[in-house]
């Protein structure tokens, strides 16, 4: 039965008006939903308006090598929110992600070794990495942005060391399904499954928000709103397996399907937004991210809790890393440069604060993707690399700038 409204309720008891609550909270509606349900307008408008210059923006290919193209950033982007939410940051996520590559590809071409404990490898270094910029700053004290620019330079020589500035070819076939290609998809049928097992669980996500909101004594959000807030997913989940399985490389008589590179970053993503939502770790990061004493003072492990967060972004890079190498068929010195200003940009975008303790890991995803989309669409529009550094620089103030103004007016925290 419908709880009554709050206003009703007082007039009936009081015989007094009470103030009509604003549109938003009557409907439920949180400042994070407005934010994504903005930025996914944002991909939209721009995804017709590059279509419209253009005239192939959208179409299959273009929209298969986008979810590829955005897979290693959407990767990092997802773990190093977690990070920021913690009003911490990594510099150096592209240096270690060059590094793990590049000593990938080395153990497999030069030492020959099989790619599964060349990847275990690379994700031990990963860890040892994390463990020791994760522990200078959550014991010592030292300033994240100091210890992992240094850790920007530091890794990018080690990679340099490892590769001797040469270029390490990867040919194992079964090692390179990983980065996609022409195999690595899990082709019509498999997609088809996937994308309808993850349109029901979104309905069976819903109906149970909604049973656990009434079982609490709370009013759950109009039904109206759940059905098109959840049908508006899965028309979007649908229409992206739909899109994937019309590409066909021409030499192949089969279509793709999900690449395998964007399957990974769903499970990444999946796996990083469990943790948050139903983990103490989880819940600790937030509340380390909005008042770092407080939680101490409550006994939350506030040091462990961050050098975890370290550990789990340095896991995530090493997964990046294999699948980049994957992808490019080889490991050099170069690989992930700049890395760190995508992935930071991305989790911007999507919502993280800088300032700590609020953020959706999938805010990541659509940030990854509005990156992406920008960068598509300019390479189509053949403009010059510097004037898309140019633009894709001043998008990331424009993004700051609205985020500043956007919590100002929504009443979140900005210091």
């Amino acid at each position: 039965m419908a709880q009554p409204a709050e206003g009703t309720q007082a007039l009936a008891e009081g015989g007094t008006r009470a103030p009509s609550l604003p549109l938003n909270e009557r409907l439920h509606i949180s400042s994070l939903d407005l934010r994504l349900a903005i930025m996914t307008a944002v991909l939209a408008v721009m995804a017709i308006a590059f279509h419209v210059v253009t005239g192939n923006f959208i179409t299959p290919e273009n929209l298969y090598n986008i979810a590829q193209q955005s897979a290693v950033v959407g990767i990092v982007a997802a773990a190093i929110g977690l990070v920021i939410v913690e009003r911490q940051i990594d510099l150096s996520v592209g240096s270690v992600l060059a590094t793990v590559g590049v000593l990938v590809a080395w153990l497999i071409y030069t030492k020959g070794w099989h790619w599964v404990p060349a990847c275990l490898a690379g994700w031990v270094v990963a860890l040892v990495i994390a463990l020791y910029q994760g522990w200078l700053t959550a014991y010592i004290g030292v300033p994240s942005f100091v210890v992992t620019l240094g850790g920007l330079v530091t890794f990018r020589g080690v990679a340099y060391l490892i590769s001797d500035g040469r270029t390490q070819p990867v040919t194992d076939a079964t090692f390179l399904l990983i980065g996609g290609g022409i195999d690595g998809a899990i082709g019509v049928t498999a997609s088809w499954v996937l994308g309808i097992a993850v349109c029901a669980w979104l309905a069976w996500s819903t109906m149970q928000r909604r049973r656990l909101a009434v079982q609490h004594g709370f009013a759950p959000r109009p039904l109206l709103l759940d059905v098109l807030y959840t049908g508006f997913f899965a028309v979007a989940v649908l229409a992206f397996v739909a899109t994937m399985c019309a590409y066909r490389i021409p030499s192949k008589d089969v279509p793709q399907g999900i690449p395998n590179p964007v399957l990974i970053w769903g499970g990444v993503v999946a796996l990083v937004a469990f943790i948050v939502n139903r983990t103490s770790f989880g819940r600790y990061i937030y509340a380390i991210g909005g008042n770092p004493e407080a939680a101490a003072l409550v006994g939350i492990p506030v040091k462990w809790v961050m050098l975890k967060s370290f550990l789990l972004l340095g896991t995530m890079v090493a997964v990046a890393g294999v699948v980049a190498v994957s992808r490019l068929n080889a490991g050099t010195n170069s690989l992930g440069t700049g890395m760190e200003l995508y992935a930071i940009a991305a989790a911007v975008i999507g919502g993280i604060a800088l300032s700590g303790g609020s953020g959706t890991v999938l805010g990541t995803v659509l940030g990854a993707l509005v990156i992406q989309f920008l960068e598509s669409g300019l390479l189509l529009l053949d403009v010059s690399v510097g004037n898309r550094m140019l633009i894709i620089g001043q998008v990331l103030i424009v993004a700051v700038v609205f985020d500043v103004i956007y919590r100002r007016r929504t009443g979140e925290r900005l210091q």
